[in-house]
């Protein structure tokens, strides 16, 4: 559900967060931070853009800071620009709005020909908040010791090296599901079905729609489709401990390894992302846009509602 976004106290800050392999970015960085400060708005960013953007008059914070304090990240990249970035944001309950500067861009709200319609909105304030489900790991391992991770798009747990299947058995709410020898399991929340889970061959999942959804990635065994479940199940993973080595991975960029003999759980984190939306075109569009999908032959509805004869 969308909700409109709300005025904060002054002085404004916002977090400006640049792909940081990309220096071609910072021509239109520099322009969207300049005209952030004329409209009298503090512009934070990353120490480790100080370099590359330090005569700007910028203010520079360690990045899991940065967004402390913020009414809001803008974010130059792609989708994995956007993850890192709601990474960081995390606990601060800072919206993020995407400038589409990557691949697919699912997750970015705009493309960098209308940057001056997002400063504009993000100058006014005139966007719209969605709250999108993520997802907490937690890693049990033999000898007691414990990690963790947090996702929005996917957490998937992969074979470690080539050679071997993993051997892993599922639980549904502590309740046992299946024994799979696969190459992997993804665990994915609505915005990650069109991700790594879409790849494996997961169904897509609506934003609103609160859901979790399950993939098994390869699985040698009769019963190896996806599945959704609810949103507060809790996804339990066992490594057998005769199996290979595995790791997990958080949407992609943060990996914890994981033994033979430990046990995953993965579920609903209490916390939602926050993401800025300027349009409020129904989600239909954005995956025919980004899939380049056949609807031509679609004659629509008549005035009344009715289809036409």
């Amino acid at each position: 559900m969308s909700t409109s976004a709300t005025s904060v106290s002054s002085p404004r800050r916002v977090l400006v967060i640049p792909h940081g392999g990309r220096p071609d970015l910072a021509d239109i960085t520099a322009r969207a931070i300049q005209k952030l400060q004329r409209a009298g708005i503090t512009v934070v960013m990353q120490s480790v853009d100080e370099q590359r953007y330090s005569g700007l008059g910028v203010e520079f914070s360690e990045p899991r800071g940065a967004a402390a304090g913020c009414e809001l990240a803008l974010i130059f990249g792609g989708d994995g620009t956007i993850l890192r970035s709601a990474y960081l944001a995390r606990g601060y309950g800072v919206p993020l709005l995407g400038v589409n500067l990557g691949h697919m861009g699912f997750l970015a709200e705009s493309d960098p020909e209308n940057l001056p319609a997002v400063i504009a909105a993000v100058v006014d304030r005139s966007y719209s908040v969605e709250r999108r489900l993520a997802l907490d790991l937690l890693v049990f391992y033999p000898d007691g010791k414990q990690a963790s991770g947090w996702a929005l798009n996917e957490v998937s747990i992969e074979k470690a090296s080539r050679e071997r299947m993993i051997e892993l058995v599922v639980a549904i709410d502590d309740e046992p599901l299946s024994a799979w020898a696969a190459d992997g399991l993804v665990c994915a929340t609505p915005t990650g079905s069109t991700a790594y889970a879409w790849s494996a061959g997961g169904p897509v999942v609506w934003p609103d729609v609160e859901a979790l959804v399950v993939v098994p990635i390869s699985a040698h065994a009769l019963f190896s489709r996806p599945l959704v479940i609810g949103p507060n199940s809790e996804i339990d993973v066992e490594v057998v401990s005769d199996s290979p080595a595995a790791v997990a991975w958080c949407d992609g960029g943060r990996m914890i390894e994981i033994p033979p003999g430990a046990r995953l759980e993965v579920r609903r984190s209490p916390e939602a992302t926050l993401l800025a939306r300027l349009h409020s075109a129904p989600f239909t569009d954005r995956l025919v846009a980004k899939f380049n999908l056949p609807v031509s032959g679609w004659r629509g509805r008549t005035v009344e509602g009715e289809l036409p004869r």
